[in-house]
């Protein structure tokens, strides 16, 4: 079995040989280069499995290196080193399809987490099974796009911040980057930044030492410790308060974490992805989110279509959801009538593949049988394209339109009010209820339990 080989480039003896004797230790044989041209000609004729540059050369840029190799040898991860507090050129070497960055002066477990992430690309990484049509589902062409850029992504280590409406899917690309990456047998750490308190994020984020603050009675790991190797995934990081967004980017520049109480800085190894529906670029311009850590997270950015841009997927992802309903339920394959996937077909989901799922499970409950009619869905009206929505008189009695609510309060809401009006005219006798629903009593107990009528 051939060993693994690594390309230095540095125009200081003292690195090359400190990296030299680094990657020795770790079963690597190296080459070295003090300039671009040598590293060029070494490019040209030898193999090699990952490379490390500089930023600063004699000859040139790193950056000319990092596009070079991007052109020449699109599967050669390339690591750039860059001067310590020069975050914007390792942001630049990023987007120019770098693997990852290092800052001087060079830490050496730092450099060793960042060698194993990259060895992992070239070693097992190349048999993982890519293809990930089976859990983000789609044929429509935004849907392919989106599949092929996260089999991108997954070989980087660049920041990458996913965009798009609520339901669209975004913590599911954030699993599939990190899924398919050379992280995957590590974890995978989701926070939504809008549950977690003010006065404990700190603490949650970066940890705590014992005795640090009143109720802090044991040493507690953060998040960024609990997902060290492996992937942190910021959801709804638009919520971030300003004195987090400082904390948060002062970690992700250093690649180290203080837990609350502690003394010392402590190194950390983690991939972050974020996400939000807002537009971060808007709460930049109004002084609400920070324009440096913006520019630190938003190194790759990656739309996630909205549903009723894609409505090709929608027969699609409604077989998918049925028959996940129907395992849950324990009952035989659901299908939709041509009227009800028509009815589909034609919604505007405002609250995209979560509203959709919604609305089946919630047809589900109400369908005799097992085919779902299109009276069966409820759809409201303000959801279907080409059609005016004309306002209600005062006082009548129709449940809140969406917008007003939440879209998945509104939905429940129509939900609950069937289930109680079943229970009501059968005296609360469950099983009649659920002979007078058209299911059985399973799922009656499930529509209940998940709604909160129990």
């Amino acid at each position: 079995m051939n060993a693994n080989r690594a390309l230095i480039v540095d125009d200081e003896p003292d690195i090359r040989e400190l990296l030299e004797l680094t990657l020795g230790r770790m079963d690597i044989e190296t080459r070295s280069a003090a300039d671009l041209g040598a590293a060029r000609e070494l490019l040209a004729t030898e193999r090699f499995d990952l490379c490390l540059t500089d930023m600063r050369l004699p000859d040139g840029d790193g950056l000319d290196l990092v596009r070079h190799i991007q052109e020449q040898l699109p599967n050669l991860p390339v690591a750039v080193i860059t001067a310590f507090g020069s975050m914007d050129t390792a942001v630049e070497a990023l987007k120019a399809g770098a693997f990852d960055f290092i800052s001087k002066p060079v830490n050496l477990n730092v450099l060793r987490n960042l060698i194993n992430s990259v060895l992992k690309l070239t070693d097992d990484y190349h048999q993982r099974d890519r293809r990930s049509r089976d859990t983000l589902l789609g044929d429509s062409t935004a849907m392919r796009n989106i599949r092929s850029t996260i089999a991108k992504l997954s070989r980087s280590q660049a920041p990458v911040y996913i965009f798009g409406e609520s339901g669209t899917g975004k913590e599911l690309v954030a699993k599939l980057i990190h899924s398919k990456g050379p992280r995957a047998d590590s974890p995978f750490v989701p926070v939504n930044c809008g549950a977690i308190p003010t006065e404990l994020m700190e603490s949650e984020f970066f940890g705590h030492k014992k005795g640090s603050f009143s109720g802090a009675s044991a040493d507690k790991a953060g998040l960024f410790q609990v997902a060290a190797g492996g992937t942190l995934f910021l959801d709804e990081v638009a919520e971030l308060p300003l004195h987090m967004q400082v904390k948060l980017l002062r970690a992700i520049q250093e690649k180290a974490i203080r837990p609350v109480g502690a003394e010392r800085e402590l190194p950390t190894d983690v991939r972050i992805l974020s996400a939000t529906h807002k537009d971060l670029a808007e709460l930049v311009a109004s002084g609400a989110f920070r324009q440096d850590l913006y520019y630190r997270l938003n190194v790759i950015r990656l739309e996630v279509p909205p549903l009723r841009e894609r409505s090709e997927d929608i027969p699609l992802l409604a077989a998918h959801c049925l028959k996940k309903i129907a395992r849950q339920l324990d009952q035989p394959d659901l299908a939709l009538s041509d009227g009800a996937m028509l009815a589909l077909t034609h919604y505007t989901f405002l609250g995209n593949v979560r509203e959709l799922e919604n609305i089946l499970e919630r047809a589900t409950t109400l369908c005799e049988g097992n085919t779902i009619s299109q009276e069966d869905l409820q759809l409201p009206d303000t959801g279907t394209r080409q059609e005016t929505v004309t306002e209600e008189p005062a006082g009548t009695d129709r449940p809140l339109e969406p917008g007003t609510v939440p879209l998945d309060t509104y939905m429940d809401n129509i939900e609950k009010d069937v289930l109680m009006k079943a229970l009501e005219q059968t005296r609360y006798n469950k099983t009649a209820a659920a002979k007078k629903l058209g299911i059985t009593f399973r799922a009656l107990r499930y529509r209940l339990k998940k709604l909160g009528l129990e």
